[in-house]
């Protein structure tokens, strides 16, 4: 089996040990690489499996670091999307301790991802050779061609013959590309447009 997942990876910026962002900066803080999606290709390489991730990164040194992260892993990157648009998108953990949850600060708009044309994936040489596809709610949230790449790539994984999974993931604070809907509403409307491609549906 080859799985290839299409997603959003950020920059994860986080404090030592379970020190909160103020008690931190100025000062020292670690990052890491993350996102839903290439999570999901990173643990099917560690466990010995077969995965690819397909996503859109900046043309600079932390695409370079990013892609490179996900390849020493042991995913396939060679469909992923190099570009002088937009930026590697961010996002600032505090891990949580005792009664104090963790906490997420977003720094993601205008990522490479989400801003790049939805044409620009090639996804009948992506998919040459996987037999399944994954993908998720959060990047059709990022906008409105982010959204289009998502529904593209389920209905040409179809066409492939793949199994196609979602875990929907709704994360309301990311709908916002269509300001005429409240975030509900957008998700729910697109999300039905991608949902008659799915086979396997992870909803929580």
């Amino acid at each position: 089996m080859h799985v290839v997942t299409f997603g959003e990876i950020m920059g994860r910026l986080y404090p030592n040990g379970y020190l909160r962002l103020k008690q931190s900066l100025p000062g020292q803080i670690n990052m890491d690489f993350s996102g839903a999606e290439a999570n999901v290709a990173a643990s099917i390489a560690m466990f010995g499996g077969s995965s690819a991730f397909v996503t859109a990164l900046p043309n600079n040194v932390l695409g370079d670091a990013c892609a490179g992260k996900m390849g020493s892993l042991g995913v396939n990157t060679d469909n992923i999307i190099r570009t002088d648009l937009g930026r590697l998108g961010l996002y600032f953990l505090e891990t949580g301790a005792n009664q104090r949850p963790s906490q997420v600060v977003y720094d993601r708009a205008g990522a490479s991802v989400a801003v790049i044309d939805a044409n620009e994936y090639n996804w009948e040489k992506i998919f040459d050779g996987a037999t399944w596809f994954h993908t998720t709610g959060i990047t059709p949230s990022l906008s409105a061609e982010a959204a289009h790449a998502a529904l593209d790539a389920v209905k040409s994984a179809k066409q492939a013959g793949l199994t196609v999974s979602c875990d929907l993931n709704f994360r309301k604070k990311l709908w916002k590309w269509d300001s005429s809907m409240a975030p509900r509403e957008l998700a729910e409307k697109t999300m039905r447009g991608i949902l008659p491609y799915v086979d396997v549906l992870v909803a929580n």
